[in-house]
């Protein structure tokens, strides 16, 4: 079997993104081993272990790529991006590979390798509403985890609660998501609903909400 080769993992990445968020959000792509760091993020790397440190470089660099600046991205007390005043922006990273998506309002991005989700974690990840709409097709179950990862992020700049997958209840259409709020959120009351877009390919998932 031929593996794919860097720029074509780079293009199919870009692909994904090209069908979840519209032409108005800027992307940025970077892989681990091209990547740069700020003066202003070394003392974060310094507290990481190797591989996060990795993971923060990389996402760092996508960060500054869809910015298109050359600015310090700092980590603040919530763990959570500073980002540049008036922008809204989300990072995400799997296998070597991180996307930053930047823009206004919500923002939410995540990207999963396109494998089964163990079986032990449906538990704690899929409602019961959620599992019974995924009867056989239990694949999918992955999708619904990184829809729920994705309003995480989205979520978060706004209310800057943690909470549990059980708080988000997701409805999967063939290229959209809907997530429902299943307590009040900050602003989100009960019921509230955010809408986000998937596409699957090339062994990824990426969700978006913008």
């Amino acid at each position: 079997m031929t593996l794919p080769t860097h720029s074509a993992i780079r293009r199919q990445l870009e692909r994904l993104a090209a069908d979840v968020f519209a032409p108005e959000i800027a992307l940025g792509i970077a892989s681990a081993s091209d990547v740069s760091v700020m003066p202003e993020e070394e003392a974060t790397l310094a507290r990481m272990v190797p591989a996060r440190r990795r993971e923060f470089a990389a996402g760092r660099t996508a960060a500054r790529r869809a910015l298109g600046q050359s600015v310090a991205i700092p980590m603040g007390p919530d763990r959570a991006p500073v980002w540049p005043a008036g922008v809204s922006g989300s990072i995400t990273h799997t296998q070597g590979w991180a996307l930053a998506v930047v823009g206004k309002g919500l923002i939410g991005i995540d990207l999963e390798e396109d494998e089964p989700l163990p079986t032990e974690v449906f538990g704690t990840v899929l409602l019961p509403k959620e599992r019974a709409a995924l009867g056989a097709d239990t694949r999918r179950a992955k999708l619904i985890f990184s829809a729920k990862e994705c309003v995480y992020k989205a979520q978060f700049p706004v209310t800057k609660e943690l909470f549990g997958f059980e708080v988000i209840c997701i409805t999967l259409g063939d290229t959209t998501f809907h997530a429902e709020f299943q307590r009040n959120v900050g602003p989100f009351e009960r019921g509230h609903i955010l809408s986000g877009r998937y596409a699957i390919g090339g062994g990824f998932i990426l969700t978006g909400i913008a």
